[in-house]
C-alpha cells in the first residue's frame, strides 16, 4: 500500500485493493454454492440437511473467525505506524488463538450437536444429512481458522492477490470432490450432500498448505513470519486481539446467527419452502460477497491511514467503500429480480421450490442496500478499531428488530415465509443508519483531535 494524494488515486487503491479480495471472497464462498448447488441436484431431502447444517456453522465460523479477523486492523495499524517487530507478534499469536479456538469448536461440537439437532424436529433423513455434513467439514475447523489468520496477515500488508491465487487454484479441486463424493462417481462413495462437508474440509487442508509455503518462500512475509517465531508467545498481544477480534466476532455472530435462527424457523414449514429459501438466500448472499469484500478492503484502508495519522485520507475511504457497495447492491439487485426465475432454475428441478424461490428474490433489491450500507459502515468502524459501540447496535438491529418484525409478519400476517424477508431487510437498515451516524461522530472526533494537535 501507498499513500495516495487525489481522489483518482483513493478509488484506484479501493480496486486494487478490492477486485483480489472481492475474487477471493467469491472463491470461498463458492464452495458453500457448490455445496449447495449439487445437493439440490441430487434432491430437496439433501438440499434441506445441508440448510440446516449450514445454519448452524456460518453463525459458529463466521463468529468465532471474525476474531482472527482483528489481525487485520491491528496488523494495518502497526503497518502504518512502520511498528514491523508489532505486526510479527500479533501474526504469531493470532495463530495461537486459532489453534485454541478450533480444539474449543470441534469439542463443544463433540458434545452438542446431537442435542441440537435432535431439539429441531427434523425428519430423519433431513437430520442425517445435517450431522453427517457437519462432521465432514469439522476436519477443516482448524487449517480453517489458522488460513484466516495469514489471510488478514497478508491483506494488512495489502497484498490481497496472493490469497486470491491460492483461492483460484483450489475451486478445481473443491468442484471435482463435491462432484465425486456427492453423487459418488468412479471409486469415490456416494454421501449425498453430506460429501460436501468433507470436499470443503480437504479444501481447506490445501489452501492452508499453499498460503503456509507463500509466506515461508516469499521474503516480503517471511520478515514478519517464521517458524522462530512461534516461540514467542505474547500475553498482552493475545489480550490485543481479543478485545478488538471479540466485539467484530459477536457482531458478525449475533448477524449471521439471526439469519440461522430464521432458517429454522422456516424449517417448521414444508421442505420446498426450506429448499427455496435457502436457495434464495444462497444468491444473496453470492452477491453479498461484493459489500463484504468492500467492507474488508476499507478496514485495511482506514487502519493503514489512521496508523500514519492521515485522519482525512481515512475518511475518505470510508465513504468511497459505502457509496461504491449501494451502488453496486442496486445494480446486482435489479439483475436478479429481472431474471429472478432463470435462476432459481440453477438451484433446483422441482417446479415448486423455483416459484417459491423466484418470489422470495423479489425482495432481495431492498435487503441488498441495507445489507451493503451496514457491512461497509461496520468495515470502516473497524479500520478506526471503534468495534464495541458497533457490537451492540448490530445487536439490537438483528435480535431486536429483524426477528420481531420478521416473526410477526410470517405467522401473524398472511405474508408467510416472505415476512421473514422483510424484517431482515428492515433490521438491516436499521443498522446501516445508526453505524453511518457512529462513524461520522468518530470522523469529526477523530479530525478534530488533529486540528487541535496542529495547533498546539
Amino acid at each position: 500500500m501507498n499513500q495516495t494524494y487525489t481522489l483518482t488515486e483513493k478509488i484506484r487503491q479501493i480496486f486494487i485493493m478490492l477486485i483480489p479480495i472481492l475474487i477471493t471472497q467469491l472463491g470461498m464462498f463458492s464452495m458453500v454454492f457448490f455445496n449447495t448447488i449439487m445437493s439440490g441436484k441430487y434432491d430437496a431431502t439433501n438440499l434441506a440437511g445441508v440448510a440446516i447444517g449450514s445454519s448452524i456453522w456460518n453463525p459458529i465460523f463466521t463468529g468465532l473467525s471474525g476474531i482472527l479477523l482483528a489481525v487485520s486492523p491491528i496488523a494495518a495499524q502497526y503497518f502504518g505506524e512502520k511498528r514491523n517487530k508489532e505486526v510479527s507478534s500479533v501474526v504469531t499469536n493470532g495463530i495461537y488463538l486459532a489453534c485454541a479456538i478450533g480444539f474449543l469448536v470441534i469439542i463443544l461440537g463433540f458434545f452438542l450437536l446431537d442435542p441440537i439437532l435432535n431439539k429441531m424436529n427434523l425428519s430423519s433423513s433431513v437430520q442425517e444429512t445435517a450431522h453427517d455434513y457437519l462432521i465432514g467439514l469439522s476436519y477443516g475447523i482448524i487449517p480453517l481458522f489458522i488460513f484466516n489468520v495469514f489471510r488478514s496477515f497478508i491483506y494488512a500488508l495489502g497484498k490481497t492477490r496472493v490469497v486470491m491465487v491460492i483461492l483460484i487454484l483450489a475451486l478445481p479441486i473443491n468442484f471435482f470432490l463435491n462432484y465425486v463424493l456427492i453423487f459418488g462417481k468412479w471409486w469415490f462413495p456416494e454421501l449425498g450432500g453430506s460429501g460436501g462437508g468433507y470436499a470443503t474440509a480437504f479444501t481447506f487442508w490445501f489452501i492452508l498448505g499453499m498460503t503456509a509455503f507463500i509466506i515461508k518462500t516469499q521474503e516480503i512475509f517471511s520478515s514478519y513470519v517464521s517458524f522462530t517465531n512461534f516461540k514467542e508467545f505474547s500475553l498482552d498481544k493475545c489480550i490485543e486481539i481479543i478485545k478488538i477480534g471479540v466485539p467484530m466476532g459477536l457482531s458478525i455472530f449475533f448477524e449471521t446467527s439471526m439469519f440461522a435462527v430464521v432458517t429454522i424457523l422456516i424449517s417448521k414449514f414444508n421442505i420446498a419452502t426450506i429448499a427455496a429459501y435457502q436457495s434464495a438466500m444462497n444468491i444473496v448472499s453470492f452477491l453479498y460477497m461484493i459489500p463484504i469484500s468492500i467492507s474488508m478492503a476499507q478496514t485495511v484502508l482506514v487502519g493503514y491511514e489512521v496508523g500514519a495519522q492521515r485522519y482525512k485520507d481515512a475518511k475518505i475511504y470510508s465513504w468511497l467503500g459505502i457509496y461504491l457497495s449501494m451502488l453496486s447492491a442496486l445494480g446486482t439487485g435489479l439483475f436478479v429480480v429481472l431474471f429472478r426465475y432463470e435462476i432459481a432454475g440453477l438451484y433446483s428441478n422441482e417446479t415448486a421450490v423455483i416459484q417459491l424461490t423466484a418470489q422470495f428474490l423479489i425482495y432481495a433489491l431492498f435487503f441488498q442496500l441495507s445489507d451493503s450500507i451496514q457491512v461497509t459502515a461496520q468495515g470502516a468502524l473497524r479500520g478506526y478499531k471503534d468495534v464495541n459501540i458497533a457490537f451492540v447496535m448490530t445487536l439490537i438491529a438483528y435480535w431486536v428488530i429483524c426477528l420481531p418484525v420478521g416473526y410477526f409478519l410470517a405467522h401473524h400476517t398472511t405474508l408467510g415465509a416472505i415476512g421473514y424477508w422483510i424484517g431482515l431487510t428492515v433490521g438491516l437498515l436499521a443498522a446501516g443508519i445508526c453505524l453511518s451516524i457512529r462513524l461520522i461522530y468518530i470522523q469529526k472526533r477523530k479530525y478534530k483531535s488533529v486540528k487541535i494537535e496542529a495547533v498546539v
